[in-house]
């Protein structure tokens, strides 16, 4: 068995972390705190990105203290001992100044069973005065930072209309790894007018990033946004189930083992949802991955090179 699983994957878990981390079963705590992101202030944001998009985050019109309190009474009944971490998931979480985002993060730490916060953000919204008060909450409890990339190629980036080139994620990753802070990078695979090197390429670039997590998402098409309208005007390839678990799996064997997966495939709303119908059966692609994995006989880190 791979050595940083408990339940028989072949790539380094998140439940594993957690276990062996604070000796107990640990969920994230997804929260809604309503910010918006440059991205969409200055333009139309990315083009996979809906403006009308509902949150995933079921009571995202409460305040952040009740939908944590909300959430966890649902998450007690079935895991009473669980420990939690609120994870700021909706929106660039960083697109505030540090007296906003002070009393916002901290509000949540004084909870019973809180061991750690998650903020999901951008790397162009990431200045110094930022990173420092992270620091310093880096030094109260666990700090999880994740960081979207999506790709480390400047064409695709520019196509998808990021906002952002590659050396600003490189820079922000290397400010974040500075003050010790756990950071986990997001991907996207599929992407229009990639090819399997690219995505490829990614994996090695935060290899040498020295990035603690990864969150693999597959593209998907949602409603009322500028994709589908290019989609609509001339239809491009999407990743088959099999093609994307070929090239997950080709990523897995490059990543060095110690980086943990947080996630393996993305959560499309099904109502907003245009293509692909595959991956609305996460579970049937998690399960394809594993099997696939057993069928090479392969690992996380088997093609790993220390750069």
């Amino acid at each position: 068995m791979f050595k940083y699983t408990l339940d028989n994957k072949r790539y380094h878990t998140l439940n594993y972390f957690y276990r062996t981390k604070f000796k107990n079963k640990v969920f994230k705590v997804p929260l809604d705190a309503h910010f918006s992101c440059p991205n969409k202030i200055n333009g139309n944001g990315c083009i996979y990105c809906s403006n009308n998009s509902t949150s995933n985050i079921i009571n995202s019109k409460l305040s952040i203290n009740e939908q944590f309190i909300n959430n966890i009474k649902i998450l007690e009944k079935k895991w009473p001992n669980s420990f939690y971490i609120p994870y700021f998931q909706s929106g660039t979480n960083t697109y505030a100044d540090v007296k906003v985002l002070k009393p916002l993060f901290e509000s949540l730490l004084g909870y019973p069973k809180v061991v750690g916060i998650a903020i999901a953000t951008r790397p162009d919204c990431l200045n110094d005065d930022i990173i420092n008060y992270l620091d310093e909450l880096n030094h109260q409890t666990f700090l999880t930072v994740e960081i979207g990339l999506q790709s480390s190629n400047d064409k695709t980036l520019d196509f998808i209309k990021r906002g952002h080139h590659v050396d600003c994620f490189i820079n922000t990753i290397k400010k974040l790894k500075e003050k010790n802070i756990f950071t986990v990078v997001h991907i996207i695979n599929g992407l229009p007018n990639e090819t399997e090197k690219d995505m490829l390429n990614t994996i090695k670039l935060l290899n040498k990033l020295k990035i603690d997590g990864i969150k693999i998402h597959m593209l998907y098409i949602s409603k009322d946004t500028e994709l589908a309208k290019i989609y609509e005007k001339k239809p491009f390839h999407i990743l088959t189930k099999e093609e994307y678990i070929d090239i997950v799996i080709k990523q897995l064997e490059l990543l060095n083992e110690n980086i943990v997966i947080e996630r393996i495939t993305g959560d499309p709303i099904k109502d907003e949802l245009i293509v692909p119908n595959w991956l609305l059966k996460k579970f049937c692609v998690l399960n394809d991955i594993d099997k696939e994995m057993v069928k090479r006989n392969v690992y996380q880190g088997d093609m790993y090179v220390d750069n």
